[in-house]
């Protein structure tokens, strides 16, 4: 189709689109979801052709496109219509969900290749008796001629070169009779050369292969004995019998067994560098084992967001127990369906929920679809797509890795490999749910309850809820899994909207960690101590150290202390752009804000009253490492936060050292909490377990009760007895009683009679709208235009709060104020945003000042 004018949707925060003349010589290449170049006031910018017209708005002077990007279109005409239902939905700006949508526009060199397909060669195969078929003209016909002498591709170039044009190529291509695929060139990709165990390989270790092994030693004993006695070397001769064959086999069978129960049990597929440094190994013991078909191993390319350090999780079972077949029978009786559905797998921790999804992605493979993974954290896509290439086979391709840390050039390489249609499994974090995969059969939500799902800048999407619509839009399978669900997909399960699936007890029958609060307010009564470490937590670390196991402290709060005060005002040290508390950073020596990332020298006096006692209040991740450290001077003891892995490297070999047993104690904040699969973990403390009680917040319980469960999910995980002790000055409080219990359906229950008696999710729909400006005047005057627009809808089919100071009442230097929005019916919700939106737009509130989130995780 051609037309002289075409849509353009530019990222910038208008929620309109722009009227673009096509030239002439442009003219059949402007497609829907292509990017082009066009000229917005002063500068240029890249937007994405939403459709094309054939008049444009009278009265307006009419720009022409400067460049087409893309000639075969980036987005697929199902990513258009998600956009629209994202900038529906969230109230987004719909270039703004474009470019949310696209990988970052970066000048890298690409090609484009016309390849014939089968239905070309057969069109061009007819050709030979000089008749011409399937409506084609001389000149296209010539040409399919000429590309299958070609074997059936070529590089794209101008008309004459090709001896044919653009027009007469895109009618081909609209016919089925030839692929026009875009590549992206790079640098050369560096790989690392993986190792997997060969499935089945175990019986390996057996009779027969001693036998072997009796004769190859035999056989060299033979020749170095004969070799030496030749040299006359007595002394070597002596050492030769001492390590003969009898006592280099049980040597070389440990060694098996060692590399055995690192790439089957504990770890997975491993790089080889760290496989040899883990099992203490030579590369040609490896050589060896490869030989003799116990190993497997690939190339795997790395990229800058990659490394050659494993995370340390454990491979599926490959064999499922009665739960997780039951679970799978539901997923294939879904896909005989052949429409969409979601389905919910509610696994307790350690139950094997990641074997479901292998089996659930392989089915999709074999019915000819294609699959999405999502994870709720970067550092799992690794390991996701490791484990992809593990099971689907050493040599499998159709893996790609999709998330914001990969570089602006491996980003467009992976997306134009998924576009073309080269990887039929994509890989990734929230932003990965855009992958532009064809014929979509499943997706999968790992840990949907996430909050790192729901995305903080505009457009305010979340991935899980993208995921399910566009799964109904592909008429594909949405299968959402956690072993704490959120309210409100637990809710929809328990309603009959999603199919609820349980794997209620853990892989080869483990038994769950055992759970204890220990009441801080009985130890300081005790003890007269107010350390970060209580009584019981000291001995349960003691313990851990002298049975060579491990331990996990989690204490989800990062720095030294949470606050400075004065001992003399009271006053605290805020932030001079935020309305919060400084963070003391003892290592580095000085104050920090975690919101705008300001910094501070330490005060010697108090700011306010100029006196000398300046208190430090609080204890965080860096103080709880110190306080370890010197109540066990012997251990190994690490910490784990965004201070001490700024990049994925660090937190990989962190993880890495502490899974291949080189460290005795691991402190971290709730990085630890979800995901890791470490065997020899038998003890779990948690610090302040109940801080996180004291927010703001309607989920506040709801989320305690989820980290909690988490992390004690991190104990016990292999064949040691697991144990998770809980330190809380409130353990009376439900959530805190249900994680002892890890009881999901009793704190279900108990949060829902709350939820449902406030009004809140998933009672109700909410949205949140922020006022905000750098102008305290200006944010106050428009929280009471836009609370004139409001006002007369309260209470008709919606509850409105505010406007209010928001909990954080300056952010980035913004004075903020806050409505909260509750409506029983959606719809009315977002009829009200609508309306709330235009009448901004009629006052000249700028859309920049007003923040609008629908269905927020955070209120603050």
């Amino acid at each position: 189709m051609t037309a002289p004018f075409c849509n353009v949707a530019l990222p910038v925060p208008l929620r309109t689109t722009f009227t673009y003349a096509v030239p002439e010589s442009l003219q059949g290449t402007v497609q829907p979801g292509s990017r082009v170049l066009v000229p917005f006031r002063k500068k240029a910018l890249v937007g994405v052709v939403v459709e094309l017209v054939e008049s444009a708005p009278q009265g307006t002077k009419i720009r022409e496109i400067t460049r087409v990007l893309d000639f075969v279109p980036a987005l697929t005409p199902k990513l258009i219509e998600l956009a629209h239902w994202i900038a529906g939905y969230y109230l987004a700006p719909i270039g703004e969900v474009f470019r949310a949508m696209l990988p970052p526009v970066t000048e890298v060199k690409s090609q484009r290749q016309i390849i014939l397909t089968e239905e070309g060669r057969e069109a061009a195969g007819s050709l030979s008796g000089g008749e011409l078929s399937h409506g084609l003209t001389p000149g296209e016909a010539a040409f399919l001629a000429k590309l299958k002498a070609k074997k059936g591709t070529t590089l794209f170039g101008p008309a004459a070169k090709l001896g044919i044009d653009t027009s007469a190529l895109l009618r081909l291509q609209r016919r089925g009779l030839i692929e026009i695929r875009e590549t992206v060139e790079g640098r050369k990709r560096r790989t690392q050369r993986v190792i997997a165990w060969k499935g089945g390989a175990a019986a390996a270790i057996d009779e027969s292969t001693t036998k072997k092994e009796e004769e190859k030693d035999n056989a060299e004993t033979q020749r170095t004995q004969s070799d030496r006695r030749e040299e006359g070397e007595e002394k070597n001769n002596a050492e030769t019998s001492r390590q003969g064959p009898d006592e280099r086999r049980p040597q070389r069978k440990r060694g098996e067994e060692r590399v055995h129960e690192l790439l089957e049990v504990e770890r997975g597929p491993l790089p080889l560098p760290q496989l040899l440094k883990l099992a203490q190994v030579t590369r040609t013991f490896i050589e060896r084992m490869l030989r003799d078909g116990l190993l497997e191993s690939w190339e795997e390319p790395i990229d800058p967001a990659e490394d050659p350090f494993d995370v340390g999780y454990s491979p599926p079972a490959h064999e499922l127990n009665a739960e997780q077949e039951s679970a799978l029978k539901a997923i294939r009786a879904r896909f005989e369906l052949g429409e969409f559905g979601v389905q919910l797998l509610h696994g307790v921790t350690g139950s094997g929920k990641t074997e479901v999804y292998l089996r659930a992605v392989q089915e999709t493979l074999a019915r000819g679809k294609t699959a999405l993974v999502l994870v709720p954290e970067i550092a799992l896509t690794l390991w996701i797509g490791r484990q992809c290439r593990s099971w689907f086979g050493a040599h499998f391709e159709g893996v790609a890795v999709l998330h914001s840390a990969l570089g602006d050039v491996e980003r467009a390489r992976e997306w134009w490999r998924v576009r073309n249609g080269e990887a039929r499994v994509v890989v990734g974090t929230r932003s990965a749910v855009f992958a532009p995969l064809d014929n979509v059969g499943l997706i999968i939500v790992d840990e949907e309850q996430e909050n790192s799902f729901k995305q903080e800048e505009t457009p305010r999407y979340h991935g899980r809820d993208v995921a399910i619509v566009r799964a109904k839009m592909e008429g594909a399978q949405a299968l959402l899994g956690s072993a704490t669900p959120s309210m409100e997909t637990y809710h929809h399960a328990r309603e009959g909207k999603y199919e609820l699936l349980t794997l209620a007890s853990r892989v080869a029958d483990r038994s769950l960690a055992s759970v204890e609060t220990v009441d801080l307010r009985e130890d300081f009564q005790q003890t007269h101590k107010t350390s970060p470490i209580s009584a019981a937590l000291h001995a349960g670390i003691q313990e851990c150290l002298a049975n060579g196991t491990q331990a996990l402290v989690l204490i989800n709060r990062r720095g030294y202390s949470w606050s400075v005060l004065c001992r003399s005002c009271g006053a605290s040290v805020q932030c001079v752009n935020c309305s919060i508390s400084m963070t003391h950073h003892k290592q580095r020596n000085r104050l920090e804000c975690h919101y705008c990332g300001s910094i501070q020298q330490i005060p010697k006096v108090c700011p306010k009253c100029q006196s000398k006692y300046v208190y430090f209040f609080g204890e965080g991740s860096e103080h709880l490492e110190e306080r370890l450290r010197k109540e066990f001077p012997g251990a190994r003891i690490a910490r784990l936060d965004r201070d001490t892995a700024r990049t994925k490297r660090q937190y990989q070999e962190m993880l890495g050292a502490f899974a291949g047993g080189a460290l005795d104690v691991l402190v971290g904040t709730q990085m630890l909490a979800k995901g890791h699969d470490f065997q020899r973990v038998t003890l779990v403390g948690v610090v302040s377990a109940d801080s996180s009680l004291s927010m703001p917040d309607f989920r506040a319980a709801e989320r305690t009760f989820q980290l909690l469960t988490q992390v004690a999910g991190r104990a016990g995980r292999g064949d040691l007895k697991g144990r998770v002790l809980i330190q809380t000055f409130y353990p009376e409080h439900y959530a805190i009683q249900d994680a002892v219990k890890q009881d999901y359906t009793a704190f279900f229950e108990r949060e829902l009679h709350f939820r449902r008696m406030m009004a809140y999710p998933p009672f109700t729909a909410l949205a949140n709208v922020i006022v905000r400006d750098t102008s305290l005047e200006k944010a106050i005057r428009w929280s009471r235009q836009l609370s004139e627009y409001f006002s007369p809808h309260d209470d008709k089919g919606v509850r409105i709060l505010g406007p209010a100071t928001a909990p954080l009442a300056r952010l980035k230097k913004e004075h903020r104020f806050q409505f909260l929005l509750k409506s029983p019916k959606r719809s009315v919700l977002t009829k009200l945003l609508g309306g709330a939106m235009a009448y901004c737009e009629a006052k000249e509130i700028p859309e920049t000042a007003v923040l609008v989130d629908v269905d927020p995780l955070n209120l603050l």
